[in-house]
């Protein structure tokens, strides 16, 4: 429930945002210093969270394209339905992080030129990770999380396919 404050109660009696938003805008009083030192503090809290999985990220894909020989990545992760069933199979397993899982998706794309896969790659390993799945289930219940599961993963291929369609 939202708690009304009188001060933001529009002319009908109902919370206004609007209102609300004009008095927060009125009383807010410009230093720039502080918003500054506010920026550097959230970019240094966020790199703290992220540089390491996408350094992660970046081992997998160079270790991939180092190693993985290239017609591989053409047979088994071609822009044919099976290639995008190995993707999603994949990004299934190895979804960790999205921000790490990024420069594996480029490396998909680099070594097989099919966008769709890397689509699929980066929206696949989200939906199918289980921990999320996992989350919903004790949080939203059992249904939730299958249902979420049984409509994102068709909505996926069939993105990941006109991808591959349009761009060749």
């Amino acid at each position: 429930l939202i708690e009304k404050n009188p001060n933001t109660l529009d002319v009908a009696g109902g919370f206004s945002v609007l209102t609300d938003f004009r008095k927060r805008l009125a009383a807010y009083r410009l230093d720039l210093a502080a918003e500054v030192r506010g920026i550097a503090k959230g970019i240094l809290e966020l790199s703290e969270m992220v540089l390491g999985w996408i350094l992660i990220g970046m081992t997998f894909a160079a270790l991939i394209g180092a190693y993985v020989p290239g017609h591989w990545f053409h047979r088994y992760f071609g822009k044919s339905a099976g290639g995008m069933g190995m993707t999603l199979l994949i990004a299934t397993i190895l979804e960790t992080c999205s921000e790490g899982t990024s420069p594996v998706a480029f490396e998909i794309y680099r070594q097989t030129g099919a966008l769709g896969n890397a689509l699929v790659f980066l929206m696949a390993g989200v939906a199918t990770d289980y921990t999320e799945i996992g989350l919903l289930w004790a949080n939203a219940g059992r249904r939730t999380a299958l249902w979420m599961v049984a409509v994102s993963v068709p909505l996926i291929l069939l993105f990941g396919t006109l991808a591959n369609t349009v761009f060749p």
